[in-house]
């Protein structure tokens, strides 16, 4: 691994560490601070409906592949789906408000995420929730929010707080001690469903909070769209995620094998070196070198001889996230947007 954030190995481990143990005070603050934020009354209204699509913990739950799932869905139900995103990595991401243009910006103006976003529907970053919000209600008729769960700012008119099932809530404890945001009891009543993405028993205490508290739970799964194009090759899988070993599952499932595995930092900006050295392993073990969506825009923004061919020689395993009942989803938004509208 090189570059970059990662989270750190021991809060995902089922009992709190050593390290875990004594930065559990720093994890009381932090925890109470986030929660008692949580609380305050929003600053806006926008004047449209307000999705907010957010996680429990720091760290990748598959919020973009969601959002684009979910936006399709309300696009077939009628509604018009815009993004509103902090453009996190952008050197766009200022005090006003941009909509991204897929045709013109690059990932390191606007953010790999974003980017992503702008190429199925109208995305828009700012990093003030309240004046992103202003150029989104002139987009569309509904505004997914990227996240936010525990910012207050903007009033949300649906809350969907997604969990991934095999790593859960980790270690159970507060940042930085554990990768919580806040105590699990304190952010819930902001929610108004779970999804549990994936499969695993770690996901249970969570889910036992959840149905305490009668929250409506759906289950979804992110699955290879083009899985076909690596079954029976054997691979360098690279990436710079939130959760790299998501990447890697998907690979073995598709039938690919991974002989090397490089991870880097998320949202990490590949640097002409690096490329090299990816390139240069590829070839002499006869690899082919794969990554994934996020990783493949910031590439394609890059500036040097070896990010251009490093990106013109990986495959994309392209990834989407299904839900199991989209209809009883559709229902629950449809219903809180109706309740908007009244």
């Amino acid at each position: 691994m090189s570059g970059g954030w990662h989270s750190p190995a021991f809060w995902w481990r089922a009992r709190p560490s050593l390290a875990a143990r004594l930065l559990f005070p720093l994890g009381l603050v932090y925890g109470a601070v986030t929660a008692a934020r949580m609380d305050r009354k929003p600053r806006a209204r926008p004047k449209i409906p307000v999705i907010c699509i957010g996680n429990l913990v720091a760290g990748g739950s598959g919020k973009t592949p969601f959002a684009l799932a979910l936006a399709s869905l309300l696009a077939d139900a009628g509604e018009q789906p815009v993004f509103l995103t902090r453009g996190y990595g952008g050197s766009l991401s200022g005090a006003a408000p941009v909509q991204v243009d897929p045709r013109r910006h690059t990932a390191g103006e606007v953010g790999d995420e974003a980017l992503l976003l702008a190429r199925c529907r109208p995305t828009v970053i700012c990093p003030d929730r309240i004046a992103g919000a202003r150029l989104s209600e002139t987009l569309g008729s509904v505004i997914l929010m990227d996240d936010g769960f525990q910012n207050p700012s903007l009033e949300k008119t649906v809350s969907l707080v997604l969990v991934d099932a095999a790593s859960g809530i980790g270690n159970g404890q507060c940042l930085p001690a554990g990768p919580l945001r806040a105590p699990v009891a304190r952010q819930l009543p902001h929610a108004h469903a779970l999804v549990v993405v994936g499969e695993g028993a770690r996901v249970a205490p969570v889910l036992g909070a959840a149905q305490a508290r009668t929250l409506p739970v759906f289950q979804a799964r992110i699955e290879p769209c083009n899985g076909a194009m690596v079954e029976g090759l054997t691979v360098l899988a690279f990436s710079g995620i939130g959760r790299p070993e998501k990447f890697v599952e998907s690979l073995i499932g598709a039938g690919a094998k991974v002989a090397e595995q490089r991870f880097f930092g998320d949202h990490h900006a590949f640097r002409e070196a690096e490329a090299r050295q990816l390139l240069d392993t590829a070839d002499a073990g006869g690899l082919m070198l794969v990554t994934t969506s996020k990783d493949h825009v910031r590439l394609g923004g890059a500036q040097g001889t070896a990010l251009n061919e490093l990106a013109a020689r990986s495959l994309v395993l392209e990834v989407e996230m299904r839900v199991s009942e989209p209809a009883g989803l559709v229902a629950l938004l449809l219903e809180r947007i109706a309740a908007f509208r009244a």
